[in-house]
């Protein structure tokens, strides 16, 4: 680029206030109110955690760590004594896994479907505008591709809408990346090798039990 159309151009940046996009972590904004994640390596990425007032996702195959995110993000949100809600498309949630991790249950809002996406998509809009919630997640990842198509196609602007300027943070769970908000986030999971991501005990094949999976994050910004 031509030095002086440079110049130019970052003056204009400057004019308006864009020029420190260029050099700084877009979410590393002191007045910005975030749910910390309980995680600290990705909280650093996110620049503290995820926005509160908008939809962000949580996206990735089987055995990516959703269900392991999903619940740190929980216990964190429980520990700092704010009430939670997860509506849960398929009735994958196993509340005695999630007590066992600390998270406390009496905070929870727990809404069981079976594979209704329609219904858990109203329910999911009834949680969100009775309001007071730090943390309310949307389980969507075992329901089929026809099921989420079926949505109308301004869901996610109208859930976006609903919490907008709200202390709540909304979560997607989903396989792929579906939808959030200008401000919420995609965090990305990818499966970690066998030998090295995966936590195994017992002494042998027949008595080995999965302790845990490491988490390999990828942070997506806003749109």
């Amino acid at each position: 680029m031509p030095s002086a159309l440079r110049v130019e151009l970052e003056s204009l940046l400057r004019q308006r206030q864009l020029d420190r996009t260029l050099t700084t972590n877009p979410w590393a904004d002191a007045t910005r109110d975030v749910a910390p994640t309980g995680l600290s390596s990705l909280d650093e990425q996110l620049g503290g955690g995820i926005a509160r007032g908008h939809v962000s996702e949580i996206v990735g195959p089987r055995s990516s760590g959703r269900t392991t995110l999903l619940c740190r993000m929980c216990q964190a949100a429980t520990d700092r004594g704010e009430a939670i809600a997860l509506v849960d498309s398929c009735d994958r949630f196993d509340p005695a896994s999630a007590s066992a991790s600390g998270i406390d249950l009496s905070k929870l809002l727990w809404v069981r479907e079976h594979g209704e996406a329609s219904r858990a998509l109203k329910a999911l809009n009834l949680v969100l505008q009775a309001g007071g919630f730090g943390l309310v997640a949307f389980d969507i990842a075992d329901v089929p591709a026809g099921g989420l198509r079926a949505f109308p196609y301004t869901t996610w602007m109208r859930i976006a809408r609903v919490i907008e300027g709200s202390q709540t943070a909304a979560v997607i769970v989903a396989a792929e990346r579906i939808a959030r908000s200008p401000g919420g986030v995609t965090i990305a999971l990818e499966p970690a090798p066998h030998v090295s991501g995966a936590q195994w005990s017992g002494a042998t094949d027949r008595a080995r039990f999965l302790r845990g999976i490491e988490l390999r994050t990828r942070v997506i910004g806003g749109r």
